[in-house]
């Protein structure tokens, strides 16, 4: 019986437990397994995945930036994302310029996203890729109580690797991508009837991203800048004045995480996100202008991911926001329909 609770651990790790009653020794007296049969049963089978397959599929998991298909090949996914916002916000009178305290509001906010993402191989090194999400908000608010049902906004973008990925060397991959203003603007939607599903201008980003695997680790990292165009011919009443145009800051970002192959099914990760908008100014139809304030959102990140099958397999993420502009939580669970 020393044989079987040795290798327990071993067999539970790679999914053998079904196999138990072949390598344990008979109690009536039958001979014990000979070493090509514990060999054997320990071994990898064609269906497994090796670790470097696995952490690939983890990294696409964390960003899609990180995975490029064959030439001419589609990959289709979804996505199933829910964010939680909780916050204090103070409302105040920005038309003049000067911030002039009002009130205190309780604001909350659940997000449950539907997102299709599609790839699609232009090159062997040269991916593109759209995405669509559908999202449905529920907001509790001073001004309003209820729930948006809209497609949000929608996302094109490219992802080229210019060198030939080589074990144990770093992978660079260029981005460039633009996201197109069809959700419900927030400088649009009335706060007393809806809440906005999207950002309400358009906006691009190019960046890179590096990553290193060194079996049964990949590391990983990113950088990234955007630009947005100014939003133009508004309407909306804000405290007794009209705003006419928001011209949003420019925004950059970086990343850093790792991915670990725990067995040929099972993968997990970490990885932290920070983002920092700029300052973005308002304009208002007496010609007086407000600044906001530089927003800064940092998430840190813990994943998993289960191999079901050689095409399938699932990736939940659980997020945690570290700064007072960023989501409290996140949950997301992505799986390809590609099948």
């Amino acid at each position: 019986m020393k044989i079987t609770t040795m290798l327990a651990p071993a067999l539970a790790a790679a999914g053998l437990f079904a196999q138990l009653p072949a390598l344990a020794q008979d109690t009536t007296g039958s001979p014990a397994p000979s070493a090509d049969a514990v060999r054997s049963a320990l071994a990898k089978k064609d269906t497994d995945a090796d670790n470097a397959t696995l952490l690939k599929e983890t990294l696409t998991a964390v960003d899609k930036q990180y995975s490029l298909i064959r030439q001419g090949k589609v990959q289709v996914n979804y996505e199933l994302g829910y964010t939680y916002i909780g916050q204090e916000k103070i409302n105040t009178d920005l038309s003049s310029g000067t911030a002039t305290l009002f009130s205190i509001e309780n604001t909350n906010s659940h997000t449950i996203t539907n997102t299709i993402m599609a790839d699609y191989g232009v090159l062997n090194n040269l991916t593109a890729n759209v995405t669509v999400p559908m999202i449905s908000r529920y907001s509790d608010s001073g001004g309003f109580s209820g729930v948006s049902h809209t497609i949000g906004d929608l996302g094109l973008g490219v992802r080229w690797q210019p060198l030939e990925v080589k074990r144990d060397e770093t992978a660079y991959t260029f981005t460039a991508g633009a996201r197109l203003a069809t959700g419900t603007s927030p400088y649009k939607v009335d706060v007393n009837k809806g809440v906005a599903t999207g950002s309400g201008v358009n906006s691009f980003n190019i960046g890179t991203n590096m990553t290193r695997i060194v079996d049964p680790v990949a590391l990983f990292g990113s950088f990234n800048v955007g630009y947005s165009l100014t939003a133009k011919h508004l309407n909306q009443q804000l405290y007794g004045a009209t705003l006419r145009q928001v011209k949003p800051g420019a925004s950059f970002g970086f990343g850093l995480g790792f991915a670990y192959a725990l067995s040929y099914k099972i993968t997990t990760s970490f990885s932290f996100q920070e983002s920092i908008q700029a300052r973005s100014t308002l304009t208002f139809d007496n010609g007086n202008q407000a600044q906001t304030q530089t927003q800064s959102a940092g998430i840190l990140s813990i994943g998993a991911g289960y191999r079901m099958s050689p095409k399938t397999t699932v990736n939940v993420t659980v997020g945690a926001g570290l700064t007072a502009a960023a989501p409290n939580l996140s949950l997301t669970m992505s799986l390809p329909l590609s099948l």
